[in-house]
């Protein structure tokens, strides 16, 4: 675990916490249900795949719980809280972290494939949230694990940013309601993290996505950890943090965002190489 990381879950005692976390197999998931179980909480890790689950349970421990479940199965979905009180006691954290996206240009997508997207990416952590709302105790927690794209769309990426737009907006608007329960919500807004979310599809993901710097799922986690420590609600945080400033500014400037467009795909061109290289993956030189 890297230092900082390390030095945030020092700093917490989630000891006889309860927490869910979606999507917890690999990525951002795997790297957040470490660090609630390395701060004392017991975690419910809920994923589609079975197998995999089951292994990145197993390597973290007696406190980390196995719920295979696919959050686009809402009715599924809507039992799992309950499931998790009767089998661990209680509830305090839910991060929504399970994510699906279809890249490319949206028309070369089946229409139930863009509704798939809305349904994994928002309508499930919606859902699962008004269900906890009900159960969790005054000091509970939601967050989700939003993106970049939901602040700027990014060429063939519109469904995805629509949803995460939509995620964003949608809890931002919401943590009113929740702060009336004594429940607090925020939102992580990652830009490209080095995971292998798109690894088999390199082809659909657009050079400016690279144009910006790639984070870790550590460093993700380590700032989802700390919305969980956080007092504060209503919380959306950008990571890397100028990656952010710069979406907002292209939202804010539609004008200078095109004019920086061109640098910034032929900038994110040079990057992608390096990094499919490095991956070893067809594509990939260390020129430019």
């Amino acid at each position: 675990m890297p230092a900082h990381a390390a030095a945030i879950v020092a700093a917490m005692d989630l000891k006889d916490h309860v927490a869910i976390v979606t999507g917890a197999s690999s990525g951002i998931g795997l790297a957040v249900a470490r660090m609630l179980v390395a701060a004392g909480a017991q975690v419910a890790m809920v994923a589609r795949g079975a197998e995999r689950l089951t292994r990145a349970c197993a390597e973290l421990g007696p406190r980390a719980v196995a719920f295979p479940l696919d959050v686009g199965d809402l009715r599924a979905l809507t039992a799992l809280p309950d499931a998790v009180i009767q089998q661990l006691g209680r509830l305090d954290v839910v991060i929504n972290n399970a994510g699906l996206h279809h890249r490319g240009d949206m028309l070369r997508h089946q229409p139930q494939q863009l509704a798939d997207m809305f349904t994994v990416n928002l309508v499930a952590p919606v859902v699962l949230t008004r269900v906890v709302a009900d159960l969790m105790a005054p000091g509970g927690v939601i967050v989700n694990v939003a993106s970049l794209a939901g602040k700027l769309g990014v060429p063939g990426s519109a469904v995805y940013s629509g949803t995460k737009a939509g995620l964003r907006f949608w809890a931002l608007s919401a943590a009113e309601d929740l702060g009336r329960r004594g429940i607090r919500i925020a939102n992580v807004n990652p830009g490209p993290v080095d995971t292998n979310f798109f690894d088999d599809d390199f082809e659909h993901v657009s050079d400016l996505t690279f144009s910006q710097p790639m984070v870790t799922p550590e460093q993700v986690a380590a700032v989802v950890m700390d919305c969980v420590r956080s007092d504060k609600t209503g919380l959306d945080v950008d990571i890397p943090y100028m990656s952010g400033k710069l979406s907002t500014l292209g939202y804010l400037s539609p004008g200078l965002g095109r004019w920086l467009r061109p640098m910034l795909e032929k900038r994110g061109a040079a990057a992608k190489r390096r990094y499919l290289a490095r991956r070893g993956l067809p594509g990939g030189n260390t020129e430019g």
